[in-house]
């Protein structure tokens, strides 16, 4: 699942929305990080209608323009679930594996025995 379809579903999981609105909630959710532009959105749109994860909610003229309002589907509420999940399990994994290898200040002396600490005369302890 892209980045994009993943923030149009969590942006429709409290409510409908129309394509301003699902751009504006995004903008928010993804801290500015996900910019939608328009034509990308209803790519995005498209696809997740043809794929049964979001359909069409409600049409409504608003001064003089259509909007189309989108909601979110029982499988888009369960593909949108499980994204999240496998997301999360990724960064543990990245978070745990990081902290892992994490070098310490009071790890294992390399071959030699000597450890090299700054600030110290000599450059070692």
């Amino acid at each position: 699942m892209t980045q994009a379809a993943f923030f149009v579903l969590t942006a429709l999981v409290d409510q409908p929305r129309h394509g301003y609105g699902i751009v504006q909630v995004v903008d928010e959710l993804s801290e500015g990080h996900v910019q939608l532009r328009i034509g990308t959105l209803y790519g995005v749109l498209d696809r997740l209608a043809a794929d049964g994860l979001i359909e069409l909610d409600r049409e409504e003229v608003q001064q003089g323009r259509l909007r189309r309002y989108y909601r979110l589907t029982d499988a888009g509420g369960a593909a949108l679930s499980a994204e999240a999940q496998r997301m999360a399990a990724g960064a543990r994994a990245a978070t745990e594996r990081m902290a892992a290898h994490r070098p310490s200040d009071a790890g294992p002396a390399p071959a030699g025995g000597s450890v090299r600490r700054p600030g110290l005369a000599g450059g070692t302890a």
